[in-house]
């Protein structure tokens, strides 16, 4: 075939096909000369290899005339090897393209797929073997989707938003009712049965682990294990195929997933990792942006720019000080944004994005071009506020506008819980964190409460273990956190003992409560609602195997847990009081002569000061209905809900109390039973509360 090369423009980066003719377009700021090289199969033969012709503000560029979609493609960059300068170019090696919105094949891990003489162990030294037979090809595509079959987009409020954690593979790859060839894929998660399971479970908002083009790393497969959450990315455009059930058309298959779920009124929110790369340190494979700019993309050692900052705790350090850099993130997010019309982004150690070369900075280059942009500052924006560099614990610290990950809701609730912290700990993290979060004019739903995430125990063994179990991922059980704040319940591990799982039961349906009656916007771990268990695993990042997997036989055998949760987020739907745009204060409102929210003592007088003391375990939060509830000075409408926490060992006598002319209170929740059938009890009447046992009431009636 003649090609027919012409200059071409210098954007969009990456390779834009019109139908006639693809435009192939590079940032590097230091390299020489940049070759396209074209091959006839992921893992094929080299056809042709073209310099680019055109160099504009320093992105290489060429138009292929009559080059189109399922073209497969790499590049070679030329330019100084000097690891001691910090430009690490070597056109041996084949680059994927930044900018590739499909890739085709997988890594093959060999020698020649470091830019050094791996076998020396010398970074320094330069290897001249092809790595082109071992690398995965990026592909040419025709983006063109018929979005016209899906349904309106409907955002779903922060204020109605109930976050659920999965993963593509995990979640469906046990599922008999999903079609075999289809479970662990795009497909299989837009399945109609998996849709209406989640629909059913009352969340609003899908997130996604990375769905990124990522690398098994050699080190996993040598111990015939992979990098199962895919926190290990190299193409930040494209969906990886492997969890395609048609490898050639991914792009289309991720797109119909995301129509099938905004036709049922579900968002999709992604986990993104922009923080690092797979290319890993100095000693790492050249896969990508090592070769093409290693300089620009990363952040090296000022004083020696042949070492890595490693503020990611994977050996580099994505480089968002650089302007380029910066474009690429935008331009990713976009593109998930406007092309795939996913409804959010959760960002893996997101203290990288405001982190300049002084430090974390909530005014940092990427944030104010994510805050302003038109398109970006519409989405839902979750940081996960830390990362392993100097100050980086940033909780509370991001600006208005973004939501943050809040672990410290996580280990105060599960603290309180086994008995390791007081009520006074708790208030607080039930009120949205208003400690860390209210201020800058930022939202209650600022704070996304969570009680476990993908990483770390799941529910059902922070009810089971005292201690991690990670023997299976071969690093003598040095990994994961042994800050767990859990408790075993009386034995560790699987027991037969129907005293110790009836309170494994109550705690874990405690912790569900907890989570989905605070303020602040829940998001729940899939599977936490049947009891879905690791094994006492809390690391299982390299476990792609029934250990992670989604096991729903057990859902069936736990429909009363599940049944709870859908009641949960039922009640959270119905009562507005329990999902306010407005941070509780506490504050008399001497108008309505009420305030948003009063702590009890057990025998209903409210608490004072000195009554917060280490000993106290059980308090009451009543919530009225009747206050403030948006920007106008206006009396409220909402129900009025009383909830009772006691995470003493022993039954606590609690006197439900007077509250402006109530009457009757109604039993809406008690952890204590598995299934709670409503109530009313009068004022005034005491009501045995159950050892580590969480109630709510509603007000029935009051005084006009």
């Amino acid at each position: 075939m003649t090609i027919r090369l012409r200059e071409g423009l210098p954007y969009p980066c990456g390779a834009a096909w019109d139908g006639s003719g693809t435009n192939f377009a590079l940032f590097s700021a230091h390299a020489t000369r940049v070759e396209l090289c074209l091959f006839d199969a992921p893992h094929g033969r080299e056809t042709e290899r073209i310099t680019l012709p055109e160099y504009t503000n320093q992105i290489f560029h060429g138009r292929l005339e009559e080059v189109g979609p399922g073209t497969f493609y790499g590049y070679r960059v030329h330019g100084p090897y000097e690891p001691e300068a910090g430009h690490r170019f070597n056109p041996n090696k084949l680059l994927l393209d930044p900018y590739a919105v499909a890739h085709a094949g997988r890594i093959q891990w060999h020698p020649a797929c470091f830019g050094y003489q791996v076998e020396t162990g010398d970074d320094l030294s330069f290897d001249t073997r092809d790595s082109a037979p071992f690398m995965p090809k990026c592909v040419v595509v025709d983006p063109n989707f018929d979005w016209k079959g899906e349904t309106v987009r409907h955002h779903v409020p922060w204020d109605r938003t109930v976050i659920y954690e999965t993963h593509v593979r995990g979640f469906t790859r046990l599922r008999l009712d999903v079609p075999e060839h289809l479970r662990g894929t795009y497909a299989g998660l837009a399945s109609q049965p998996v849709i209406d399971y989640i629909r059913s479970l009352g969340v609003t908002s899908i997130e996604l682990l990375p769905v990124h083009t990522f690398i098994d790393d050699q080190l996993l497969l040598e111990r015939n294990l992979s990098n199962y959450w895919g926190y290990n990315s190299i193409g930040f455009f494209a969906p990886d195929p492997r969890y395609a059930a048609d490898h050639l058309n991914t792009l289309r298959e991720f797109k119909e997933m995301v129509a099938r779920y905004h036709e049922a009124g579900l968002e999709i929110i992604l986990d993104v990792v922009y923080n690092h790369t797979a290319e890993g340190n100095e000693k790492g494979p050249t896969l990508s942006f090592k070769g093409i700019d290693n300089a620009s993309y990363y952040r090296l050692m000022p004083e020696q720019p042949r070492h890595y900052i490693n503020d990611t705790g994977t050996g580099n350090t994505v480089n968002l000080s650089h302007a380029r850099v910066i474009q690429m993130v935008a331009d990713s997010l976009r593109y998930w944004a406007q092309e795939m019309h996913v409804d959010g982004f959760r960002f893996d150690l997101g203290t990288i994005l405001a982190r300049e070369p002084n430090g974390f900075d909530n005014q940092s280059g990427f944030l104010k071009a994510a805050t302003q942009d038109p398109v970006l500052g519409k989405l839902k924006l979750i940081a996960e506020p830390w990362d392993c560099g100097p100050g980086g614990y940033q909780v509370g610290g991001f600006p208005p506008g973004w939501a943050e990950w809040n672990d410290q809701f996580r280990d105060t609730a599960r603290a309180y819980w086994i008995g390791h912290a007081p009520a006074g700990a708790l208030a607080p993290r039930l009120c949205a964190s208003a400690d860390i979060f209210n201020h800058l004019g930022r939202p209650p739903w600022s704070s996304v409460n969570f009680v476990t995430a993908h990483d770390g125990f799941t529910l059902a063994d922070w009810v089971s273990y005292n201690g991690k179990h990670n023997e299976a991922n071969g690093e003598g059980n040095r990994d994961g956190t042994d800050d767990n704040r859990s408790w075993n319940c009386g034995a560790e591990g699987p027991t037969a003992d129907a005293a110790i799982l009836r309170l494994r039961a109550r705690q874990t349906r405690n912790m569900l409560a907890t989570l989905l009656l605070s303020q602040g916007t829940p998001m729940l771990l899939a599977g936490d609602e049947f009891g879905r268990t690791q094994l006492g695993n809390n690391n299982a990042y390299c476990q792609d195997n029934a250990m992670s997997w989604v096991h729903w036989e057990t859902a069936e055998r736990a429909a009363p847990l599940r049944q709870f949760v859908s009641s949960l987020t039922d009640l959270r739907a119905r009562f507005p009081i329990l999902r306010r745009r407005r941070f509780l204060t506490g504050h008399y409102d001497e108008e309505f002569g009420i305030k948003d929210v009063t702590w009890l003592k057990p025998d209903g007088d409210e608490m004072q000061q000195e009554d917060w003391t280490a000993e106290t375990r059980c308090f009451g939060m009543l919530v009225d209905g009747r206050s403030q509830a948006r920007g106008l000075h206006e009396r409220g409408t909402d129900a009025t809900l009383l909830v009772v926490f006691n995470a003493h060992h022993e039954v606590v006598a609690f006197n439900l109390p007077r509250s402006n002319g109530a009457t009757l209170w109604r039993l809406l929740i008690d952890t204590e039973l598995e299934r709670t059938e409503p109530r009313e009890l009068a004022v005034g009447e005491t009501y045995s509360v159950g050892d580590r046992s969480l109630l709510v009431f509603e007000l029935v009636a009051t005084v006009a």
